[in-house]
């Protein structure tokens, strides 16, 4: 089987992250690892928290804690969220790691090898009350576009207009408040991408036609448009050193390499803390050095992050030239809206994923959001479309398919599989039905279309619902016993391969279902074309008990309960 290595968009240290960035790269790159592993595929998915930048640096002093401790504090806050999600990581790290630092000094000190770093003298706002270079989001003041009083030195969150600290009316420091600010200059290094842009062009061309069109027409946007020289360092006190034995002068200044730059050689850095948990048995480099053949790389992420993944690191990894794995395959998401709106982790706009938590379990979150992935377009969260598809797909398709077969067939036959006579032609006809949505299922999840995904799945707990209600077995119980006992056994059956299929999407119902049976041994992990057509992992005699319900449907009361607690609106 293939290796298949996988990593979302590293979430932000600086706070708890709502359902659009849940559903933009964790959680469908979560589902397809799991599918992975079910078909029997190496899988290494990794993560971990992108903690570098001004905004963690912020957050820790209105918190009144040294930086390394809020990203200790933080960290360990959001992989709560995420465990509480079951998002089976294979490894969740951190970009503040020894293994990154480590990593990240060695790919700048190959690029200045290499001819693609350069030291520049730029002019930057200046606090003398500070006694510091403020970077960009270290000022703030009026937007001069729209007028409002918080806009950052990089970009207006109100109206989105990208800004220059210098664009700022009444500018002041974010640290002190102070409007004392001058201009003066300093030195930072700039990765020359605008000598990378023919390869990277070259490399894009090469893989755009199989990625989404989001992802493509992104990446071809931004080389369209040209690759420019970037800054790569910071005045910040947070952040990966520039190395002292390649540039003393800036290491003694205390410049850091900016975010962007360390933030996505962090997957490399994460699999190295993942490999040296356990050195003896991984090898980190198995992953990432010289094995552009044998291992297939998918990246998932919202798409504000593609640019980054599609064009910027490849040129960092072009440029070091060594042979360091670059993406396969690029899967991008549009937005998730809250009723159309912008959800914001600054303004607490939105739903997010630990008051999700609070309110329902995981599986019922992890269902609705890759049912409506905002793959080719967004797509907006509203309480009334979450009620309505909890109540349909989960509860009275799923939920209630489970609680009737297993039920009914408690109350008339005990709590053992009954045996019945042999399977006929709407056994057959079922068969036949499952196999054929089953390799639905099984196209759309290979082809990462998780809507279409979805549906095949809601489609096969749909036809368990059909055959059901065709032999009516609460009425063919009345005239053929072994008749009604062979229908409630061949739904039994259609429970435990919902059991084993669903379990990307809604684990820890999976799970429960699994359990309903006591299987001697149930190691299946997933189900062949042949097994759909005849349902028979479970035969008669096996015991069984009826787990409590698996969803609950949820009332008018609730939604409207939902509604006052966050809004029916964004605003």
């Amino acid at each position: 089987m293939a290796r298949h290595l996988i990593t979302s968009a590293l979430p932000y240290i600086n706070g708890i992250k709502h359902l659009g960035n849940m559903v933009g790269s964790m959680l469908p790159a979560d589902v397809y690892s799991r599918y992975l592993r079910q078909r029997g595929h190496d899988v290494l998915y990794i993560c971990a928290t992108d903690e570098h930048g001004t905004p963690a640096e912020l957050a820790a002093k209105e918190q009144g804690i040294p930086v390394a401790e809020f990203c200790a504090q933080a960290h360990d806050a959001q992989k709560a969220v995420y465990d509480g999600f079951a998002l089976a990581f294979d490894y969740f790290g951190r970009s503040s790691s020894e293994q990154n630092v480590e990593i990240t000094q060695h790919f700048a000190r190959r690029l200045n090898e290499n001819g693609f770093i350069e030291e520049r003298a730029i002019r930057q706002v200046y606090s003398p009350t500070d006694g510091r270079f403020l970077p960009d989001r270290y000022v703030e003041g009026t937007c001069p576009h729209c007028g409002y009083d918080k806009a950052r030195g990089d970009q207006c969150e109100n109206c989105t207009r990208v800004l220059d600290p210098t664009d700022l009316i009444n500018p002041r420091s974010a640290i002190s408040g102070s409007t004392d600010l001058e201009v003066r200059e300093t030195k930072h290094l700039f990765l020359l991408q605008s000598k990378l842009q023919h390869e990277v062009e070259e490399w894009v061309s090469r893989h755009e036609d199989d990625w989404p069109q989001l992802a493509s027409s992104i990446a071809r946007k931004w080389l369209n448009e040209g690759l420019h020289d970037r800054a790569i360092t910071r005045d910040l006190d947070w952040g990966v050193p520039v190395p002292a034995d390649t540039w003393p002068e800036l290491a003694a200044e205390g410049k850091v390499f900016y975010v962007w730059f360390d933030a996505p050689i962090e997957y490399i850095g994460a699999t190295k803390e993942w490999a040296d948990l356990d050195p003896e048995n991984r090898d980190w480099k198995s992953w990432w050095y010289d094995v552009d053949t044998t291992v297939r790389y998918t990246e998932f992420m919202a798409k504000d992050n593609v640019p980054f993944h599609t064009v910027m690191f490849p040129a960092t990894e072009l440029g070091v030239r060594e042979p360091w794995k670059k993406v396969d395959y690029v899967k991008a998401f549009n937005w998730l809206t809250y009723y159309g709106g912008k959800f914001s982790t600054s303004q607490k706009r939105g739903v997010f994923t630990d008051q999700a938590l609070d309110i329902l379990p995981a599986d019922y979150w992890r269902y609705f959001l890759i049912a409506n992935a905002p793959e080719s377009d967004d797509s907006s969260f509203t309480w009334e479309h979450f009620t309505a598809t909890v109540n349909k797909d989960l509860a009275d398709t799923l939920g209630n398919f489970v609680n009737r077969v297993l039920s009914f067939s408690k109350k008339r036959f005990g709590e053992e599989v009954p045996a019945g006579g042999a399977p006929g032609a709407a056994e057959a006809k079922l068969g036949e039905e499952i196999a054929r949505l089953l390799a639905e299922y099984e196209q759309q999840m290979e082809a990462l279309q998780f809507r279409k995904a979805a549906a095949a799945l809601r489609a096969l707990w749909s036809a368990g619902n059909s055959y059901l209600e065709e032999k009516a077995p609460w009425l063919e119980i009345k005239t053929d016993k072994d008749g009604a006992a062979l229908t409630l056994r061949t739904a039994m059956n259609l429970i435990h391969l919902y059991a084993v299929v669903s379990e990307p999407f809604i684990p820890a119902t999976s799970a429960a279902m699994r359990q309903a049976f006591a299987l001697p041994s149930d190691t299946a992990t997933w189900i062949s074309a042949d097994e759909a057509r005849t349902l028979t992992a479970l035969t008669p005699g096996i015991p069984f008990t009826v787990p409590p319900v698996l969803f609950a449907k949820l009332t008018d009361e609730d939604l409207e309960n939902y509604k006052e607690r966050f809004g029916g609106s964004p605003e």
